[in-house]
């Protein structure tokens, strides 16, 4: 009923698969929240693929099992070539949180005992994988992913492994087998045998190669399930449209004020936020009583608010998404119309609070920054229905981001 089917293990990630099928001409919806049996086989008549944004990279592996089970259960009886389960381009995983192990081995429960090519690489974000190690770009360099600055020392999901076949060895029992780059001037062939298999990309060409070897070695009938970046999003999408690249059709408006509110720790978000306190906006943080200052400074003329959670401390964060969708909610009351949710966790849990039930592109498949696209939000609150949001991962964006995005008409 679909080409294709995805589940996201955080809502910023989920944006860039969806925006990586559009690019080809997809039609692509991302659901907030799973809707029932008869509402999703009527957006499978309407859309080319299906994704669901969820949470499970912040879960620990019994919680990610009831979070993913039944949302790729779903998934696969819409009947797509590929169900894709959605990381993040860094592999941010760990046995007991995130776990990228426990997904495969939930998603060949789900769709069959096939071996699951596993291609984290996104060559334009600046992340490769050769010989099966990792490697990620960072202020314009290249470094191992256990020596990337911000990947080494993650507060979370630390990385110590550069080698993915080692990373995920940590997180389940199957075995994995990995398909280099050598081997794809011969004919790439996918090993069998195995639980999963990690693939090599160095640029989008390798994209193209893998997403033909996917779908190619993908048995009649039977739903193909995958784990990847949105980089294998991109691999599937120009395998399914070979013809690649078309012109978006979004539309977006014309600029306005802008709130940020932001769960990200990430050195990058706060460059990003400093650089807006530098440009003149007002930049606060986070307590019980920001709403009433976010409203003032909006109500005063103010172009863009940052609202940020430095300082809290991580056993305190629990309350935070709460009052964030607050400030959210009382900004749009105001008139703000863009909204900017900063860090993945933090993007998934407030979007739920807002009671966002679905997102679609906004402005077309062209990004306002390479990972960082624009959205507009459905929902059945009337001050949220219509936002448009756009869900920033905390390494990614250029430094002027926020007031850029202000400026930005689509």
């Amino acid at each position: 009923m679909v080409e294709a089917a995805f589940y996201g293990d955080d809502f910023t990630g989920s944006t860039d698969a969806m925006v990586q099928f559009a690019r080809v001409g997809l039609r692509a919806v991302l659901l907030v929240t799973l809707p029932s049996a008869p509402e999703l086989r009527e957006l499978a008549g309407r859309y080319d693929v299906i994704g669901v944004a969820g949470i499970a990279r912040s879960l620990p592996p019994d919680e990610q099992e009831a979070e993913v089970r039944p949302v790729l259960e779903a998934l696969r009886e819409l009947g797509p070539r590929v169900l894709q389960y959605k990381v993040c381009s860094t592999a941010d995983s760990s046995p007991s949180r995130g776990s990228i192990g426990r997904a495969l081995e939930i998603g060949r429960e789900v769709c069959g005992r096939a071996v699951v090519p596993i291609l984290i690489a996104q060559p334009e974000l600046g992340r490769y994988t050769v010989f099966s190690h990792h490697f990620a770009a960072e202020a314009g360099t290249i470094h191992r992913l256990d020596r990337q600055p911000t990947m080494s020392t993650h507060p979370s999901t630390p990385m110590h492994e550069s080698d993915l076949r080692r990373h995920l060895s940590l997180q389940t029992a199957l075995p994995l087998s990995a398909l280099h780059l050598t081997s794809y001037s011969n004919g790439a062939v996918m090993p069998g045998g195995v639980g999963a298999v990690v693939l090599d990309a160095l640029t989008d060409e390798d994209l193209r190669t893998l997403g033909g070897v996917i779908l190619r070695d993908g048995s009649a009938g039977e739903v193909r399930f995958a784990i990847g970046s949105g980089g294998l999003s991109r691999a599937l999408g120009l395998a399914l449209r070979p013809e690649g690249e078309v012109v978006g059709s979004g539309t977006s408006g014309a600029g306005g004020p802008v709130l940020v509110v932001s769960g990200s720790q990430s050195p990058r978000t706060a460059e990003q936020i400093e650089h807006a306190r530098l440009a003149g906006w007002t930049v606060l943080p986070l307590d019980d009583e920001v709403a009433e200052w976010v409203v003032g400074a909006f109500s005063a003329g103010g172009e863009g608010v940052v609202v940020h959670t430095n300082g809290v401390a991580p056993e305190e964060l629990g309350w935070v998404p709460g009052v964030l969708a607050e400030v959210v909610r009382r900004a749009a009351g105001v008139g703000v119309r863009r909204v900017v949710v900063a860090g993945g966790d933090t993007s998934g849990q407030v979007l739920r609070e807002l009671e966002v039930r679905a997102l679609e592109l906004a402005g077309g498949a062209t990004p306002i920054s390479p990972g960082v696209h624009l959205c507009r939000a459905a929902s059945a609150v009337p001050g949220v229905h219509g936002l448009e949001v756009l869900l920033k991962p905390g390494q990614l964006g250029g430094v002027e981001l926020f007031t850029e995005f202000q400026r930005w008409s689509g």
